[in-house]
Parts: C-alpha cells; structure tokens; sequence
C-alpha cells in the first residue's frame, strides 16, 4: 500500500491500495478541483521526476520546495536558532537529499504548520527527524492524516522553543498561524506568515483573503484580528509561502501600513 499525494494541493492521504475519491482540501472552497479533474501521485513517483531545492536568505534561515513546481509551489523554512532548528510548514516530496541534509545540520528541535494547505506529507518529516509537529486544533478536522506526532495546540499563542513562538492569525483557516523568531534577522525578528498574511508580488506589502485562488475576500474584523495577534512582536523580515515571497526589511512597517490599506479599500 502507498500514501498517495493529490497533485494539486500536495495533500498526502493515508496508506491504501488505491487512490482516494476525493480530496476535501481541494474541495474546500478556499481550493479547487481542476478541470482535468482530480490527480494523484506518491513519493517514489515524485523522485523520478522531481527534487527538493534550497535557498539560504541569510545566515540560519533557508528555504526548501519541490522542483520544478508541484501542487501549490509550497516552500518550508528552516531556522537554524541558538535552541535548535525549528521546520516551519511542510512540503510533500521527502526525499533522501533532504533528510540527510537537515540530520546533517542537526536534525530538528520542533516542527510546526501554518494551516492545512501546508499540512502536505507532515507525518512522514515528523517521523524521519523524530520530532512533534504542531498543529492548531482549530483546524483539526482538515487533517486528513492523522499520526501519533501531530501535536494539536489551543489559544493564540505557543512557545515553540525559547525565542519561537507560534501565533494563531486565523483568517484564511479559523485556525491559521504564523510563526515569530525572536532570533531571526540578527535579534530584529522575523515572522513567517505563510497565508495569514500572504506576501505580495511586489514584495513591499501584503494582502488577505480567505480564498487566493478563488478570489474570496477577508471581512475586516478578521483582518483587524491578524494584526492585533502580531501587534505584540518586533520582525524586520516576513517571509511568504514562496522562495521569493520574502519582505528584506521594514516588514511591521509594511505589514501595518498593508492593513490599513486593506481596510480603507473595502469600506
């Protein structure tokens, strides 16, 4: 039996003889079923075509997605911190390549995920690097694999290690979060907020929606909540769900001045 992946958001499903029927992460409306129709695939047939690649921002933080492109183009980051190396989000292709290169720099100290379009193959890393992975347990019920290291957290904060902490945003899940490392950006801080605030192409601000492929916008409150959730953190630098997603400075400026620019479009 093999765990297959859906090819379109990267969902990895539990071990059957066959691929499932659906799959309710595309089916959700804040995603979608292609045209073509659902396709599905599984980790040995992703290494036949595909490798993960890597891209060091700055001294301890590197990133990691699948090429060429696959599902939504996912990239996870790994922190190197004075407490461990912390993995945020997740990726579907785990390959040999990636394992030996994280147990290489010392494996990991903490996992977490932003919300359930990066929930991808997180049981499978959890278990190659023998760490928990945390998950916000308001967004339980969109985990479509469950595994004995997801660990489901409450509230609106968790300190993950010393200097990271976990900060549910919620918006584009109920239960969507970022992530703040005290540490980052030579102790300026970093957040990396993945679809919680979702970097714009231009790099200088970002935008909110409940839905980005389908167009569905945030109501203000909620947006009013994401910037109150982070209102208590000092960052530099934000990093996206892309490897270019990333604002190099002035990000709580920018992140600040893009709130009140979302909430001034849509009064």
């Amino acid at each position: 039996m093999q765990a297959f992946i859906c090819i379109t958001c990267g969902t990895q499903y539990p071990s059957a003889e066959k691929p499932p029927s659906n799959c309710p992460i595309c089916e959700d409306e804040r995603q979608y079923v292609p045209q073509s129709g659902q396709g599905w695939t599984t980790q040995d047939k992703l290494a036949v075509t595909y490798v993960n690649g890597w891209h060091q921002y700055e001294a301890g933080i590197l990133g990691v997605a699948t090429q060429p492109r696959f599902a939504i183009g996912q990239r996870a980051v790994l922190m190197r911190t004075a407490h461990g190396n912390v993995l945020w989000d997740s990726i579907s292709m785990l390959d040999d390549a990636t394992v030996s290169l994280i147990k290489g720099l010392g494996g990991l100290q903490a996992m977490a995920i932003s919300h359930p379009h990066f929930y991808t193959s997180m049981n499978e890393w959890a278990d190659a690097f023998d760490v928990d992975v945390h998950v916000h347990a308001d967004d339980q019920k969109h985990i479509v694999r469950k595994g004995p290291r997801i660990k489901l957290w409450e509230g609106e904060t968790l300190k993950l290690t010393e200097d990271v902490t976990l900060i549910r945003g919620g918006g584009h899940f109920s239960g969507s979060s970022m992530l703040h490392w005290a540490g980052g950006a030579s102790d300026r801080g970093i957040v990396c907020s993945s679809d919680t605030a979702y970097v714009a192409a231009d790099r200088r601000q970002v935008s909110f929606m409940r839905s980005y492929p389908n167009f569905l916008p945030l109501p203000a409150e909620r947006v009013q909540a994401i910037a109150n959730a982070l209102a208590p953190f000092a960052f530099e630098k934000m990093f996206g769900n892309f490897f270019e997603s990333v604002i190099e400075s002035g990000a709580k400026e920018a992140f600040n001045h893009s709130v009140e620019r979302y909430l001034a479009a849509i009064h």
